[in-house]
């Protein structure tokens, strides 16, 4: 018997052990490797073909491709997708999703029959209505499957793009039937584009359509080597047809984001320019042969299908007649005159403007024969004329006339921006130009005259500073020369070794020489309608038809010019040095009214408007230079005001008060006229003050307040602030010779009452007797003369000055003639009879002063008149007298009782009833029993 055993197997399967392999078997779990975020990342960078292949991997990996974000992208890529639209359409969908929901309910409680709080439980019947939701469907990727593994490469773009078009992942939208790619029809392709929509959980199917329909083409001419051969050129043969689909492909090729992206781009973009040179070839033949309604037409229409048409565009401003013949608009050259005519003929740049007009005008014509309505060829264009046509013609212009003639070249450039924006208005937009174009037109010719507005602006203020100081130096200049060679005449004879032996002589002589300094002028205003002649200076109108005819007519209708002192008639100059120097006074006295002159204040007035008019036009056109423009003008108002009042008017106020503080009535031997003469001529010079006061408001209102260059309400507005100071510097220098004129008139009141009232006019019979026994009971003829000399100047200055002022002038001037009256009234002696004249001259003074209408003035007159009764009571009455002088109410308190008694003490009988007076006011004489 044998003695064999089997051996024992290590490491074999133990029977007895069933639970072995399972202890022995090792359990690996998979992790991804890659986070989804850079899983997402390489997924933007991906073909369509290989996003497909890519969600074959998992259900994660479909999940992330299906994303409807990542096909709205490339949508987005290449410009089709409407955010606006897709959210329209996503509420839309929301509001029928939420109806029919709501609509299901209300079916499902009424199957149920139970209430809004009924028990929970579906039926059947909800169970079947619920939407399921497919994410991949089997049939369709197996069918796509086979396919793709029988059929050619188109088959495999088939698939592609059935799989992008058929399965569905948008868990808001319902879903249907998957169904069978259909391949587009050439022509459907062009339009593609057009077709899709922007829908919210549809991007990748939206996308399929683009790309089914396109992306053959595509990849043939990224491929092919010869432009020529590329399959879009043998599938279509019309050449807009051809142009269309290049500009799908070039499109579409935005949305390549995959490996390589840039060279299939320039590859594109190198057939796009090999067809678009073709086509251009034919279009500049086009353009030789004339043929607009032909040839021209449809190859710019192929340009615009192709890129817009910004080729087509190019080649017909190239080669443009007006670019190309641009010298026979006009020449710039030929409206400038040099020389002693130098200037400028407008004329010249509106013949220019005027055929650039009509060009123009024609070739839009050409331009809406030619190219489609949505091609704005109109803009361009005139883009290029400004650049090339206008921007030289102006230059050439303003330079020329700069260098040769200053005012010429502001008018230029005035006249010639007025003339550019009525020719902007005369073009006629393109049919394609759309409401931008007469924009676009009024930004080129800001762009034209950019370079020349603020040299302009800077030489219009300079170019009037100049013209104003040069007006009033040369007045001043003149004065300046008369007054020497007047000075010069009257010193000529002058011998001063006889003057100096004789000198008493002369001094009497010159004291009692009769003197005329003026001669007579009118005791009415002379600019009784100074508002209707300001305004009338200021507009440029002639004087003579806006003053009156006639008798009414003023005797001085302007400013005379300066005196020719020299052709004064002079008898003979005078020998001694008094003698000279009282007729050099005289002279100046005579020379006031022409210490400024309307004239030098109209031509600066003139010279201001014209230079703000030439500017205001920029200011008027709305431009950019519009704010640089008003500053400007407003700069030229102030110093109109700065020149003409600082310079002319003041200096020439400030030398007639010097003349006037040196007026002497006594030493005037002539004094039969009715006004002072010196102070009736600067009445007369107030009131050439007053008249350039209102042009200048004139002007004010009507070329700056009315053309909104300054804002009246504005006080911080240069023109504002400078009008006011100007005003207060004329006013003050007024109220100054007013005050000094007040003086001078006081002084012939005084002078007037001491050598023109008699002795026997309060006092009858005190120099011989009263004759016939007669005493006249009317005003003397001092009191007559004084009145009329003080109404006369007092009148003349109603309707020339503010009422105000008036107001003041008429007080002062009645103070100081009831100041005068009283110390004149203390020089006479008056008797009982007498006093009957003097009451009739208080009367006669108290009548004027009633005219003035000032009622505090009036007081005084009224004080005046009552004090004139003390001289009336009886000697006889001398306690009535004496309750008169010590009734202070009586006068106003504007005489005290020692007043009174010091003007009763001028009675004729003062010394007949003195002590009775004095007894019965303070007692004297009384006695204690």
């Amino acid at each position: 018997m044998s003695s064999f055993k089997r051996a024992t197997v290590l490491g074999g399967r133990s029977q007895q052990d069933i639970l072995a392999p399972l202890r022995n078997a090792q359990i690996l779990s998979s992790k991804p490797v890659l986070p989804a975020e850079v899983i997402s990342s390489i997924l933007d960078y991906l073909s369509a073909g290989d996003l497909i292949r890519f969600a074959r991997v998992s259900k994660r990996m479909k999940e992330m491709v299906y994303d409807d974000t990542r096909w709205v992208q490339r949508l987005q890529l290449m410009g089709c997708w409407n955010e606006a639209e897709a959210r329209r359409r996503a509420e839309a969908a929301w509001r029928k999703r939420a109806g029919s929901q709501g609509l299901h309910s209300q079916k499902l409680t009424d199957s149920s029959g139970l209430g809004i709080n009924g028990t929970k439980g579906t039926t059947n019947a909800d169970k079947t209505d619920r939407t399921t939701l497919t994410l991949f469907d089997a049939v369709s990727e197996k069918q796509g499957s086979l396919s793709s593994r029988e059929g050619t490469q188109s088959d495999v773009d088939s698939s592609l793009d059935d799989k992008l078009g058929a399965i569905t992942l948008s868990p808001g939208a319902p879903l249907s039937t998957p169904r069978t790619y259909q391949r587009p029809d050439n022509m459907s392709r062009l339009t593609v584009f057009a077709q899709v929509r922007s829908a919210r959980g549809f991007g990748r199917q939206e996308y399929g359509k683009i790309h089914g329909a396109l992306y053959r083409f595509y990849e043939d001419a990224v491929d092919c080597r010869d432009p020529t051969s590329a399959i879009i050129f043998r599938t279509y043969r019309d050449p807009d047809h051809q142009a269309r689909m290049l500009s799908n492909i070039s499109k579409f090729s935005t949305c390549d984001t995959s490996q390589g992206w840039r060279d299939r781009m320039d590859k594109i973009a190198d057939i796009i320019e090999a067809f678009e040179t073709a086509v251009a070839r034919e279009f500049e033949q086009g353009l030789e042969s004339g043929d607009f309604d032909g040839k021209l037409r449809k190859y710019a229409h192929v340009l615009t299908s192709l890129n817009g048409g910004q080729k087509g565009v190019e080649l017909f401003i190239a080669s443009n007649p007006i670019l190309v013949r641009k010298r026979d608009l006009g020449d710039p050259l030929d409206g400038l005159r040099v020389g002693a005519q130098a200037g400028i003929a407008l004329g010249e740049p509106h013949s220019f403007f005027t055929n650039l007009s009509s060009a123009f005008n024609e070739q839009i014509s050409v331009i809406d024969r030619v190219f489609p309505i949505t091609v704005n060829a109109a803009i361009p264009f005139i883009q290029q004329i400004g650049k090339d046509v206008l921007v030289e013609y102006l230059s050439i212009l303003f330079d020329e006339s700069h260098r040769t003639h200053l005012e010429s070249y502001m008018k230029a450039v005035s006249g010639t921006y007025q003339q550019a924006l009525n020719f902007a208005r005369s073009l006629r937009p393109a049919n394609g130009s759309g409401d931008e174009f007469f924009e676009a037109v009024d930004g080129i010719i800001a762009r034209s005259f950019e370079p020349h507005v603020d040299l302009y602006l800077n030489e219009e203020y300079a170019f009037f500073k100049r013209k104003s100081d040069a007006e009033v130096g040369s007045w001043e200049r003149q004065l300046s020369e008369q007054d020497a060679s007047m000075q010069s005449l009257y010193m000529s004879n002058v011998n001063r070794q006889a003057d100096k032996r004789d000198f008493l002589s002369s001094f009497k002589k010159v004291v009692m020489m009769p003197v005329n300094v003026l001669p007579s002028f009118p005791i009415s205003s002379p600019f009784g309608g100074k508002s209707t002649t300001a305004k009338a200076l200021v507009n440029g109108d002639s004087l003579e038809t806006s003053q009156p005819t006639g008798s009414q007519a003023s005797t001085r209708p302007a400013t005379p010019n300066i005196i020719n002192r020299s052709a004064t008639p002079v008898a003979e100059p005078p020998t001694t040095e008094l003698a000279a120097k009282a007729a050099i006074m005289s002279s100046r006295l005579e020379g006031i009214r022409s210490l400024f002159s309307i004239e030098v204040a109209l031509n600066l007035v003139h010279s201001a408007k014209s230079s703000i008019e030439r500017a205001a036009v920029f200011f008027r056109s709305g431009s950019q230079f519009g704010e640089d423009a008003r500053k400007q003008c407003q700069l030229i108002f102030v110093l109109l005001l700065q020149i003409l009042g600082n310079r002319h008017i003041k200096a020439g106020f400030d030398q007639a008060v010097e003349h006037l503080a040196n007026y002497k009535p006594r030493e005037i031997h002539d004094h039969g006229h009715t006004g002072v003469a010196p102070l009736v001529t600067f009445l007369e010079l107030v009131n050439v003050g007053d008249l350039i006061q209102q042009m200048l408001d004139v002007f004010y209102e009507q070329e700056m307040v009315a053309s909104k260059l300054t804002d009246r309400s504005d006080f911080l507005d240069p023109a504002v602030k400078e009008k006011k100071r100007f005003e207060q510097m004329l006013d003050e220098r007024v109220a100054a010779g007013l005050n000094k004129g007040i003086e001078v008139l006081i002084s012939e009141v005084e002078f007037v009452c001491a050598t023109t009232q008699k002795a026997d006019d309060f006092n009858p019979g005190a120099t011989g007797g009263i004759e016939n026994g007669v005493i006249d009971v009317g005003p003397s003829e001092t009191a007559k003369r004084i009145v009329e000399i003080v109404s006369a100047h007092t009148k003349m200055l109603v309707g020339s000055t503010d009422k105000n002022m008036l107001d003041v002038f008429n007080q002062e001037v009645g103070l100081r003639l009831f100041t005068a009256l009283c110390k004149h009234l203390k020089r006479q002696r008056i008797s009982v009879v007498g006093s009957i004249k003097l009451i009739s001259d208080m009367n006669h003074y108290f009548s004027y002063i009633q005219t003035l209408k000032n009622q505090n003035l009036l007081q005084y007159f009224i004080a005046l008149r009552e004090l004139a009764q003390i001289y009336l009571v009886d000697p006889s009455d001398a306690k009535e007298l004496a309750t008169i002088i010590a009734d202070g109410d009586r006068f106003h308190g504007i005489f005290r009782a020692e007043d009174v008694y010091e003007y009763a003490e001028r009675r004729a009988d003062w010394y007949q009833v003195k002590s009775r007076v004095e007894r019965a006011m303070y007692g004297i004489g009384c006695v204690l029993m």
